[in-house]
């Protein structure tokens, strides 16, 4: 099993939680990105940069990824592809995607999209803070535990 992190809008908690991570369970964590990112030193954390363009990086994980492996992204088109591939996605937030769950997930942000397409201003994500980024852990926890 790996974990592989969108990490162009990945949160530095989350970041440091997964480095930490990395070196406790040995697990090999790729963060993927199309900017410069500077990472901790460790055998079990890779950079892989690719060009820039939309949907680049997305398209480096959905490639690289197998069965089983572990998707950290708040992307939801991201997700539901990676959920059609045979892994799960989980956002920094906590949330796990699941077959499940991703195709509603899929359709209510297509739904926003298309309402803040035509004007109407639906807000941001709430702020990140202790919160989340205990929740985003214990989830990584438990899918850690269950392998």
């Amino acid at each position: 099993m790996k974990i592989w992190v969108d990490a162009d809008a990945c949160p530095k908690p989350v970041k440091d939680i997964l480095f930490r991570l990395a070196e406790r369970k040995k697990i090999m964590v790729t963060f993927v990105t199309n900017q410069r990112l500077i990472l901790a030193k460790s055998p079990f954390i890779q950079l892989v940069q690719v060009g820039y363009g939309e949907n680049i990086a997305d398209d480096e994980i959905v490639n690289k990824c197998s069965d089983g492996d572990l998707i950290i992204t708040a992307d939801i088109p991201l997700a539901a592809r990676i959920v059609a591939k045979g892994a799960q996605a989980l956002d920094p937030r906590g949330k796990i995607y699941d077959e499940n769950n991703v195709g509603q997930l899929l359709d209510m942000r297509n739904f926003m999209d298309e309402l803040r397409g035509s004007g109407v201003e639906t807000g941001g994500p709430p702020s990140f803070g202790q919160k989340e980024r205990f929740k985003f852990a214990n989830e990584l926890d438990r899918f850690i535990a269950q392998r």
